[in-house]
């Protein structure tokens, strides 16, 4: 009966930190399966802890689940390097009223950095703790985490949105692309378009996906043509149009049964990227 009462107890405590505990999982791996993971263990490491002695649990539990995020990603780096075709972070799909804190762009520039650069970020910038807290958590002094902080800024300063585009904008916009890559209007597709706008799409070996970067309207607008000719208009069912992570987006079904989410990044009145996601590992939680 004690271990019964002794697990309930913990889970009080743990379950309302969870949420927060899954989202710093989320920003430091880019994998929902992998972020549940990581917070699961700490549960484990939280039943196993002498808990009266910890005076913060969020905390406790924020620096635990860090550490064990930064464990993860020295392992996820070897197997990002013989991944297939590009790789994008796992789509969360958000609450309108939700603010994002982090958008898909900014996911993927934080993939360029160090563990540890990764991690002082996230806290300080994006979470919001103090150097001292951060300094505690990634278990380097306050001097070195601003360090690592400037560092990731400077690098992900790009990936910050220049102009945000109206919320509604982005969503008429982007229902407008499934229309017209859909139907075969590559006219009206065209007119979307960005000059350079860039195209990622994430097949990871399980599904038809282009192996690579494709960049510039006129090679976006050819592959839609084709994929429309073969497909027909029929071949897609829009599911859902919202943010994805923060940025406009759908949700549709493809010909072949699976979902498949397109999130797009826009500047003005331009789509400047598109980011498919046809992996089904990496959809299997839209279900």
């Amino acid at each position: 009966m004690t271990g019964a009462v002794s697990h309930a107890d913990a889970a009080a405590s743990f379950d309302p930190l969870r949420p927060m505990l899954t989202r710093v999982a989320y920003r430091m791996l880019g994998s929902v399966a992998d972020a549940e993971d990581m917070v699961q263990e700490a549960f484990i490491r939280w039943m196993g802890a002498d808990r009266a002695e910890v005076r913060e649990p969020a905390a406790f539990l924020r620096r635990t689940v860090t550490r064990l995020c930064l464990d993860q990603l020295k392992s996820a780096r070897a197997t990002r390097e013989t991944y297939v075709g590009p790789w994008l972070p796992d789509p969360i799909v958000e609450d309108e009223d939700e603010e994002p804190d982090v958008t898909l762009p900014l996911m993927l520039a934080l993939e360029r950095l160090s563990p540890l650069e990764r991690a002082a970020f996230l806290l300080h910038d994006v979470f919001g703790l103090g150097f001292d807290e951060v300094a505690k958590t990634i278990q380097r002094d306050p001097a070195a985490c601003r360090q690592l902080a400037a560092r990731a800024r400077a690098h992900v300063r790009d990936a910050r949105p220049r102009f945000q585009v109206e919320k509604q904008r982005g969503l008429e916009l982007a229902a407008a692309f499934f229309a017209a890559s859909r139907s075969g209007d590559m006219s009206a597709l065209g007119t979307m378009l960005a000059d350079d706008v860039s195209m990622h799409a994430d097949g990871g070996g399980k599904r038809p996906a282009a192996d690579k970067l494709v960049i510039g309207a006129r090679q976006v607008v050819q592959l839609h043509k084709a994929l429309a000719v073969l497909y027909g208009k029929h071949g897609s069912t829009l599911v859902h149009t919202g943010l994805i992570n923060g940025l406009p987006g759908i949700v549709t079904r493809e010909a072949d049964g699976e979902l498949q989410t397109t999130a797009f990044e826009i500047e003005g009145d331009r789509i400047t990227a598109i980011y498919v996601m046809r992996n089904p590992d990496k959809l299997r939680h839209l279900h």
